[in-house]
């Protein structure tokens, strides 16, 4: 099964030194080495967005440009707007890019793997997976 992978498990993995986030850096990592690890681009632009360092951009650039693209469609941007409104009816707030990534997420039949806990409060409202790593 793929897992669509959120900006947060990225960065992890591309910045953190952290080893409280070895478990999710690990999964990642079998993810990628199983080809089961999806992005899409809104996600790309996020992770590189975090690099002022011309030098560290062109390497994660280059990093990333192993992954393709998993395609959003029209029908993407219309779910991610029904989700959105389905949340803010019960009380429940996201952005844009997150309820993007669900509907794709949805679309695709796959789960999410973040450590965004915003998306456990999507979760209870519209029908989307989490990874557990």
């Amino acid at each position: 099964m793929k897992v669509l992978v959120n900006t947060p498990i990225w960065s992890y993995a591309l910045r953190s030194q952290n080893k409280a986030y070895q478990a999710e850096i690990d999964a990642l990592v079998s993810l990628i080495r199983d080809q089961r690890a999806l992005l899409i681009g809104s996600i790309r632009q996020e992770i590189l967005s975090g690099y002022s360092d011309l030098q560290k951009f062109e390497t994660i650039k280059e990093k990333l440009s192993y992954f393709e693209n998993t395609p959003i469609l029209d029908s993407d941007y219309e779910l991610a707007a029904a989700f959105s409104n389905q949340c803010r009816k019960k009380g429940i707030q996201g952005s844009h890019t997150d309820f993007l990534i669900c509907a794709v997420a949805h679309r695709e039949k796959v789960p999410i793997f973040t450590a965004d806990q915003d998306f456990h409060h999507y979760r209870k409202v519209i029908p989307i997976e989490l990874y557990k790593g």
